[in-house]
């Protein structure tokens, strides 16, 4: 019913979850602290991109982002709002952890925002064995982030 694969960031199919994902990070983050990379930033080396299918139609997508040979960070999570509350967004999390754990880094990281509205995504974070950390590579201290970080 589901698969979660690898996949090109800039293909025609995904264009309704980019465009859901970027209107999600619009609604209530102020525009200098969106840290949402766009499908063709998805598509450079170092970066393993995945969609999540249900019954053929990407309804989900996430990806890993070396920080260097240990680490890597969660980029562009997101599920259609629609097909939420069914386990897919946990589908999504457990095989990004999976594929970082078999790409050989021992530790994942995000930066996800601070507003009501990403309560449910940090709560999964959470859930899945993530803890909240200090910025890392690249962020700096921002009331509307929240980081959190992963040993694998």
């Amino acid at each position: 019913m589901i698969e979660i694969a690898l996949s090109s960031p800039l293909a025609p199919d995904l264009a309704l979850l980019h465009e859901r994902h970027t209107v999600a990070m619009h609604a209530d983050t102020p525009p200098e602290s969106i840290h949402m990379l766009p499908a063709s930033a998805l598509a450079a080396p170092g970066i393993w991109f995945y969609v999540l299918r249900f019954e053929g139609r990407p309804v989900g997508m996430g990806a890993l982002k070396r920080i260097d040979a240990h680490h890597a960070e969660v980029k562009s999570m997101h599920v259609l709002s629609e097909m939420r509350g069914m386990g897919l967004a946990r589908a999504l999390v457990v095989h990004l952890v999976g594929e970082a754990r078999r790409l050989g880094f021992a530790r994942i990281s995000l930066e996800t925002g601070s507003q009501d509205s990403f309560g449910p995504a940090r709560a999964l974070y959470l859930a899945e064995g993530f803890v909240e950390c200090g910025p890392f590579e690249g962020y700096g201290h921002d009331p509307n982030s929240v980081f959190m970080t992963r040993a694998l």
